[in-house]
Formats: structure tokens, sequence, C-alpha cells
């Protein structure tokens, strides 16, 4: 049976996409079962993934029966309670953090949790502002106050607005010639971004629900969507929080905030946790603001283990 290599670019449950090398499209199931060395996860096949299929006799569905090394991959905690991991995409060059400031508004919470698994796994990270076109003055100078935070630990930052084309010549910039992700809580504008940046995709665009201010989920399945200006853009569910896998040791938290992880290279103690210890030179860079303390008290949140539906509303600390 002839074996053809290709990308998945949709997965619907146990069903997956495959684009073929030449071009075809075809939906295949999986054989057997394809792990990534030390971590439990849901799901064995992602999006990004580069896979062999073998095409079922006398039908247009094949079966995946290997999968190549991954270059990267981002995953999340599959749920509060598990300790399973759930692969977002694979083999992807960048993740762009969609937030908004208001309708609904993105606590800080959740992206410092998707900056720490990007750390984690070392895929540059963009954060991305949008909805800048529906902000007062007070919100608009919040979303500086965080471009100017995030920025100053040296993240790039952009604040746009996907429904009014704001800024999205920045994006296109990053986007090209590279394969991105794009993750934010439903409501954000995934769906309203990539209509705009590529023209005649037509995805669904949900509504924002009065009652919590949070977004109703259009995008049920992640699909890589390949743009006119040479993007790949993975897209994926709207998530309300972001589990982080858990990480062997205390102090290894500590690398995956940048500048924390900086400072800490002057603690008294080499694995100190920046907690309690004694001659901490990360609690004195918050005494004297020279680390934000949003992200020290977020540090502090994801070190005890509080999970993410306890992210409160964010105030910004100089």
């Amino acid at each position: 049976m002839d074996k053809l290599k290709g990308v998945v670019v949709k997965t619907t449950g146990s069903w997956h996409t495959v684009k073929l090398n030449s071009g075809k499209l075809m939906d295949c199931t999986v054989r057997g079962k394809f792990r990534i060395k030390g971590i439990r996860n849901t799901n064995p096949i992602a999006v990004g993934d580069v896979v062999t299929v073998e095409q079922n006799p006398n039908e247009s569905t094949g079966v995946i029966v290997d999968l190549d090394q991954r270059k990267s991959y981002i995953i999340r905690k599959a749920t509060k309670l598990s300790k399973q991991a759930h692969i977002i995409a694979s083999n992807i060059d960048q993740v762009f953090v969609l937030a908004a400031i208001t309708e609904p508004e993105t606590p800080l919470m959740f992206i410092d949790r998707v900056l720490v698994t990007a750390e984690s796994y070392r895929i540059p990270a963009i954060i991305v502002f949008n909805k800048m076109d529906i902000l007062d003055e007070d919100q608009k100078e919040l979303a500086e106050a965080y471009k100017y935070l995030y920025e100053s630990i040296e993240y790039p930052v952009m604040l746009i607005s996907a429904a009014r084309g704001l800024n999205l010549d920045q994006i296109k910039a990053k986007m090209k010639n590279t394969t991105s992700v794009i993750v934010g809580q439903s409501g954000v504008g995934k769906s309203t971004l990539l209509n705009k940046l590529q023209p005649g995709l037509e995805l669904k665009i949900g509504d924002i629900s009065d009652a919590h201010q949070q977004g109703k989920h259009t995008t049920t399945f992640a699909e890589m969507h390949e743009l006119d200006f040479g993007a790949k853009i993975i897209d994926t569910p709207g998530i309300r929080s972001f589990g982080l896998v858990e990480v062997e040791r205390e102090e290894e938290l500590s690398h995956f905030f940048p500048e924390i992880f900086k400072v800490g290279q002057n603690c008294k103690f080499h694995n100190c946790t920046h907690i309690h210890e004694p001659g901490c030179a990360v609690k004195d860079a918050v005494e004297n603001n020279e680390i934000p303390f949003t992200r020290y008290e977020n540090y502090l949140t994801i070190m005890k283990g509080d999970e993410g539906d306890k992210y409160r509303k964010d105030i910004y600390a100089q």
C-alpha cells in the first residue's frame, strides 16, 4: 500500500484532515498512539503535525500510520483537575496571544500563563490587544500601560482593531513566511482578525454574552489557514482558562518569567523560589518597581497552584 506524506490542517475529534504533498485533502483516522515523551496527552495528533498516511482501499479516506518528530509544539493542561495535556498546535514558529481590554476583558493571568507555556517550549510570543476602536480614554491608557509593561520585559506588543483594520500591517509583517498559532479567550476577535487578514475566509463570528461579558465559542476545532501573503495561521477554539502542565521543580517556574529569572541570578540561594527566602533579589526588585508587581503576583499564584478560574480583575501596578 502506498504511503503518502502530508500536514494535518484540521482536527475534529477522531478525524484529521491531512493536506498531502500533492495538495489533495484527505480525511484520516489514526492507527496506534503517538505520544510525547514524558507527557500524557489527550490528542495523539495535532494541527501542524507532519504525518505519513495510507489510503484506504477503494475509498477517499486514509489512516495516519506515522508521525514525524515535532520541531516545536505548545500544549496546555486538558482540564483543571487533569494531569493530561492537550497539544494545541505543532511545528509552529511563534504564538500570538490575542487579548482585549473589554468585551471581554482578558485577565493578565491568562496572558502570563500563555507566555509561561511559550517560554517553556522556547516558542517566541507576540501579544496583541484587539478592539482598540471601542475603548474610551481610560481604557486606551490601560492598553498603553500594558504595552509598556510587556515591552519592558521584551515581549512585542501590538495594539490593533481587527474590525477597523487598524495596524494589521504590523501583524502581517510578523506572520509572513511563518507558521503561527493564535491563542485567546472566546470573543477577543480571532475569527474577525483572520477574516480581515484573508478576505473570503468567511469564518463565523460570535457574539458577546451580556450576562458575563464572555465570548461564545465559534471555533470548535483547530484549523490551519494558508494566507495569501505567505503565512500559515493555526486558529484554535477560544480558551476560558489556560492550565499549565506542571513543572518538575518549584524553582523552574521562575525560568519562564524572563525578568524574574534574570534578577534571580543575584539571589543569595541558587534554588530560591522568590517567596520567603532571605537575600532574595527578586523580592527586592519588586519592592523597587524593577519587576512589574502584576507579573510577580501572577508568578506567586501559579507557584501556589491556584487555577485559572480564580482569574481576578487585574489592576496595573507601577
